[in-house]
């Protein structure tokens, strides 16, 4: 007789792929959720520190978001302020990671932030895009850059002018130091490489920016080696976070950039600046610069701020002299030269305005 059972085949097989992608899943979101405890203790620990160190840090809200593939952290009316007075307002700031690559992230401040200079006064900044980077946090130093896009600076009521009105790109980037050595976190003698740069930015009506501009745009990049930049993460004191690091001999080296302000142009160079005691920048700063009388002559010009119109006037003479002996011997650049002694920026013998202060 045939037997005429049929044997049925199991169907384990054909929930198996299912059960991995559940197990994968649940997996992925433990890890997700332990990632995301992880950034939330370090902010707090982060935050403390800071107060310990004299800062003061606020927000009134925070929430993480961004699963499965992602971390979002949002903070709502954060308030940053260092011990020596100056502060970051931000409405809004949010931060971003690919969960699996938490080491890089993207902040952005989609509503702006309000800047708060120590004995200045408040700056409101609003822009296309108010966006910063940084990767490698697990590093000594991470690579950082700030990127601002159409930024417009707002100085409130009973502050100081600020001199830049607005701008189509503010950008700031940070890097470890390509010749330094490899060095603990907490190394002192470590350094960085720093850039910054402006594009077409515009001073504020009457201001020294805009008669160095000639009523045109300003165009900047610098670029320069910063040493023992390990002192700057021992944050601040009631002097700024460049304090104690310009006592103990901090300096910027291997200066370089370019300028471009209305008709002028120019290149920069320095092998090292530093700070005095009152904070006020020092050193030698070397330019080659074509047709500078526009620019100096633009100074004299100006009905606000600290420039002192005498010593400008003899700077565009001495300039004047300088380009004219340059062109009779057919040279294109004149060379001119900068010194930060004394608290103030000279050009010759001539005085044309305090020294940029760094702290």
């Amino acid at each position: 007789m045939i037997d005429a059972a049929v044997k049925r085949h199991s169907r384990r097989g054909l929930y198996a792929p299912f059960i991995l992608v559940l197990v994968a899943l649940a997996v992925w979101s433990g890890w997700w959720l332990y990632l995301t405890r992880q950034i939330d203790g370090r902010l707090e620990t982060q935050a403390q520190m800071l107060r310990q160190a004299g800062w003061e840090v606020r927000y009134a809200g925070k929430s993480i978001a961004g699963w499965p593939f992602r971390t979002r952290l949002g903070l709502t009316q954060l308030e940053l302020k260092a011990p020596s007075g100056h502060a970051l307002d931000f409405p809004v700031l949010n931060a971003e990671a690919n969960a699996y690559q938490p080491t890089k992230w993207v902040l952005v401040a989609p509503e702006g932030l309000m800047l708060t200079r120590a004995g200045k006064g408040q700056v409101a900044v609003k822009g296309d895009a108010i966006r910063m980077s940084a990767s490698g946090i697990d590093r000594a130093w991470p690579d950082l850059a700030l990127e601002m896009v159409n930024p417009v600076f707002t100085t409130q009521t009973q502050a100081e002018p600020f001199p830049i009105a607005r701008a189509a790109r503010v950008e700031f980037y940070v890097r470890p130091h390509a010749k330094a050595a490899p060095a603990p976190a907490d190394a002192s003698g470590d350094a960085i490489d720093v850039m910054f740069r402006l594009v077409d930015g515009q001073g504020r009506a009457d201001g020294p920016v805009e008669g160095f501009a000639q009523d045109g745009k300003l165009t900047t990049q610098l670029e320069a080696t910063l040493d023992k930049a390990g002192l700057l993460k021992r944050g601040g004191d009631a002097a700024g976070v460049f304090a104690a690091w310009a006592r103990a001999g901090g300096a910027f080296r291997n200066v370089r950039g370019d300028l471009q302000a209305g008709e002028s142009r120019a290149t920069l160079s320095s092998p090292v600046l530093g700070a005095d005691g009152n904070g006020r920048l020092t050193g030698v700063l070397t330019l080659q610069a074509q047709k500078p009388l526009p620019a100096l002559a633009g100074l004299t010009s100006g009905r606000q701020g600290a420039i002192n119109r005498i010593g400008a006037a003899g700077a565009v003479a001495a300039a004047g002299a300088a380009q004219a002996a340059g062109q009779a011997t057919g040279q294109d650049h004149t060379p001119l030269t900068l010194v930060f002694r004394d608290g103030r920026t000279w050009l010759g013998p001539f005085p044309l305005a305090p020294a940029p202060k760094l702290f």
